[in-house]
């Protein structure tokens, strides 16, 4: 029998924080010991609370939600996290798998399906969405390696190749060539086409 579940919430939305805050708080066995905005603060105020789940948006600023599930992993293993998402795709829940997280639901889920989904990730369990698990298994995985798939993604900040080759510590000629193998293996027109594929699949 667990006792007090502690729970960690980064949502950056201030009113849906506060409302998800009072929500749980009506659960006797759950208690919001740290809240933040941005993912940059995740693993900080974890490591200073010590929190049983970490519940965690998946676009938040200065670090994104998979990002930050991937910190939080290798420096605290204990606390569990359960990913929140408003727009999901197939290629999201495998990177927030591959990153630790033991959950990943819709934000259109009812309150007591998320205080049972904290409850089961908190007791080793998993919290998948169904239909997005079914739709993942039936979406080819992606044709893009690691590396391609980063320089895509930094491509889709609006970042250059020179400050790609810069922040992959690669030279700026190899990543032309990853950009241009992405777009070959997508089938695309051009690069903002890939981007545009990948995105929708999940991808990046």
């Amino acid at each position: 029998m667990l006792g007090v579940i502690r729970i960690l919430l980064a949502e950056d939305m201030s009113l849906l924080r506060e409302a998800l805050i009072e929500l749980l708080g009506q659960e006797d066995d759950l208690e919001v010991v740290a809240r933040v905005g941005s993912g940059a603060d995740i693993v900080r105020q974890a490591l200073l609370h010590r929190p049983d789940v970490a519940v965690i948006d998946i676009d938040l600023p200065d670090q994104d939600g998979i990002t930050a599930t991937a910190a939080l992993r290798d420096r605290l293993p204990g606390c569990r996290v359960l990913i929140l998402t408003a727009l999901s795709g197939p290629g999201q829940l495998r990177r927030a798998l591959a990153a630790g997280a033991a959950g990943f639901l819709p934000k259109d889920l009812r309150p007591g399906d998320l205080a049972d989904a904290i409850r089961a990730v908190a007791a080793g369990g998993q919290a998948v969405d169904p239909a997005l698990a079914l739709t993942a298994l039936r979406t080819p995985p992606s044709p893009l390696t690691q590396r391609e798939t980063e320089a895509l993604r930094l491509s889709a900040t609006g970042a250059q190749p020179a400050e790609i080759a810069e922040r992959l510590f690669i030279g700026y000629g190899t990543v032309r060539n990853y950009l241009t193998s992405a777009v070959t293996k997508l089938g695309a027109r051009n690069r903002i086409d890939a981007i545009r594929i990948a995105t929708e699949a999940g991808w990046i």
